[in-house]
């Protein structure tokens, strides 16, 4: 049963990873709406992106809490990193939260 169990596992990883990249330039995705997609929790979306195994090819700074915050990057330079990336990607960032009219959604 233990082994199953990792194979799910992996597979859950792989897909919430995988879908870091239909996320389109110039738009972020909360963890909430990975969640949603993957249906577990934000928190469990946080875990996934910080062992992001290639964040230069899977984006995980295009990942923001709820409200537009920018949170949890654990890639090299932190939360610094995230926003010249996100600014780079042509999203605004202000007083360190990104506006709603950025946020992607993943279609049913």
């Amino acid at each position: 049963m233990p082994v199953k169990r990792a194979v799910i596992l992996k597979i859950f990883m792989h897909k919430a990873i995988l879908l870091l990249k239909k996320i389109p330039k110039g738009k972020v995705a909360t963890y909430k709406e990975l969640a949603r997609v993957c249906r577990t929790s934000p928190r469990a979306i946080g875990r996934i992106m910080a062992s992001n195994p290639d964040p230069v090819h899977y984006p995980c700074y295009k990942v923001v809490g709820f409200d537009g915050r920018l949170c949890g990057y654990s890639g090299k330079g932190g939360l610094a990193t995230k926003e010249k990336l996100l600014k780079k990607d042509g999203i605004d960032v202000k007083n360190g939260k990104v506006g709603k009219q950025y946020f992607f959604t993943f279609s049913q």
